[in-house]
């Protein structure tokens, strides 16, 4: 079955539902280098058109990549819930978007989000300008626990980011000491390691547990290695409290990553097993990010945004306590410029949220992109309207070890202080407790801590 509609007088077709969507995507540099991008202006608006006349029902009946052959699909078909998709079966995709924005609330929204597949959440943001994506992303609410509560409406957490090039564990812990100070990390202090084997994440693990016990602080850590890593560190008793994992849109760019859903499924079991949690027992924490099944050339002729909604079902299928969009990271090869880097952030933020998921977004970019710190500025405080669960929160906003550009400690005081939001409320107790509370005001700018007063 193919599609087709005309703009100034020209018809255009589209063999399949795979190649509607990806001629629908607003231009990325990815999907251009990939030969899937709409060749004009005009064939994107006669894509977005026929893809708002597509009724959603037709999403449950063609893949854009086979049932056979890809486990992903699978999962997203075989866990497909029909009752919760019933209030919007009637629906077309354009419909679906006027319902989002003129009568669902947060209640409809959260009961809807297992009927929804990925490439229906897809196929509405690609005809959603950037106040829609911001629009109805703040109309949703996901809450997940494990030592605190992250999502509840009027907070924005920050993950602590503490790297450093050589893992010194002095470094690190000067870094968790800045971070804490400013208020970050009651999303998780997770620390990317440069060398992922067993022996450097126990001793990482080991560090950071003690500290967080130390000091009693009400947050969780986590040491980003590789899920077999972890398996053995759990194995050797070290103390995990979430399980991390780079994921993907396709089985085989997951394959790529060195993982399957059978893997994750051992860990997530692994993890739960230990108990650790203390509020919740939401144990895994996920990174995605547009453009990484078509870096490992596992795209399947699919466009990198529908791919990275598919990568949600991954995560949705675990209950993670988090998970990240990554969006600037993999470079300008696939998100050109500040412009596709915010719409992709916001984008991804939207998706994630329809499905259900307790979405962050690492605000980034790459040297090597056309774009900077005011890009940068813009997309955090679109995202922060938007009601984004967490942020990153990096020295200086320069990962001395990723080589990458991000969103400081600074910038997370900025964004709770303009958008009057707190941390999660454990952190925030403890940040009382701590006489550490009445320190963010007081690093603002004065005319901005007056309106906090």
């Amino acid at each position: 079955m193919g599609f087709a509609h005309s703009v100034g007088g020209t018809r255009f077709t589209f063999d399949d539902l795979r190649t509607l969507l990806a001629r629908a995507t607003p231009a990325r540099s990815g999907d251009a280098l990939a030969g899937l991008a709409a060749a004009s202006a005009a064939e994107r608006v006669a894509a977005q058109r026929a893809l708002a006349d597509l009724p959603l029902r037709h999403f449950l009946h063609e893949a854009v990549i086979p049932y056979e052959a890809d486990e992903v699909t699978r999962l997203i078909q075989d866990r497909h819930d029909a009752a919760a998709f019933a209030a919007v079966s009637h629906l077309t995709v354009g419909g679906f978007r006027d319902w989002l924005l003129a009568e669902a609330d947060a209640a409809a929204l959260a009961a809807l989000a297992p009927g929804l597949t990925p490439e229906m959440a897809a196929a509405v943001s690609k005809i959603c300008r950037l106040q829609d994506l911001v629009a109805i992303a703040a109309r949703c609410r996901v809450t997940t626990r494990f030592r605190n509560t992250l999502g509840l409406p009027g907070t924005l957490s920050i993950r602590l980011q503490p790297n450093d090039p050589v893992d010194d564990p002095r470094g690190v812990a000067a870094q968790v000491l800045d971070g804490l100070l400013l208020g970050a990390g009651d999303a998780v202090i997770g620390v990317n390691p440069a060398t992922d084997n067993v022996d450097n994440l126990c001793r990482l693990l080991a560090m950071l547990d003690a500290l967080r016990e130390r000091f009693a602080i009400p947050t969780q850590t986590c040491v980003l290695a590789h899920v077999t890593t972890t398996l053995m560190a759990i194995a050797r008793g070290a103390p995990v409290d979430l399980v991390f994992q780079s994921i993907a849109g396709t089985e085989a760019a997951n394959r790529g990553f060195g993982v399957s859903l059978s893997l994750l499924r051992e860990a997530h079991d692994a993890a739960l097993a230990l108990g650790r949690g203390t509020v919740g027992s939401d144990v895994m924490y996920f990174e995605t990010g547009q453009g990484s099944a078509l870096s490992a050339g596992a795209h399947h002729g699919c466009d990198q945004q529908t791919l990275e909604a598919r990568a949600y079902a991954v995560a949705r299928e675990f209950s993670p306590l988090l998970v990240n969009s990554v969006v600037g990271f993999i470079g300008p090869e696939y998100l050109y410029d500040g412009k596709q880097i915010t719409r992709a952030g916001l984008e991804d933020h939207l998706c994630g949220k329809l499905l259900g998921l307790p979405m962050g977004v690492d605000v980034c970019y790459t040297n090597h992109a056309e774009a900077d710190q005011d890009d940068m500025d813009a997309l955090l405080t679109l995202l922060g309207v938007a009601g984004v669960t967490y942020v990153m929160g990096v020295p200086g906003a320069d990962d001395t070890m990723l080589a990458y550009q991000s969103t400081s400690f600074h910038d997370g005081l900025y964004a709770r202080a303009v958008l009057g939001r707190r941390p999660a409320p454990e952190f925030a107790a403890w940040l009382e407790a701590m006489g550490l509370a009445g320190r963010t005001p007081d690093l603002l700018p004065a005319p901005m801590a007056a309106v906090l007063a």
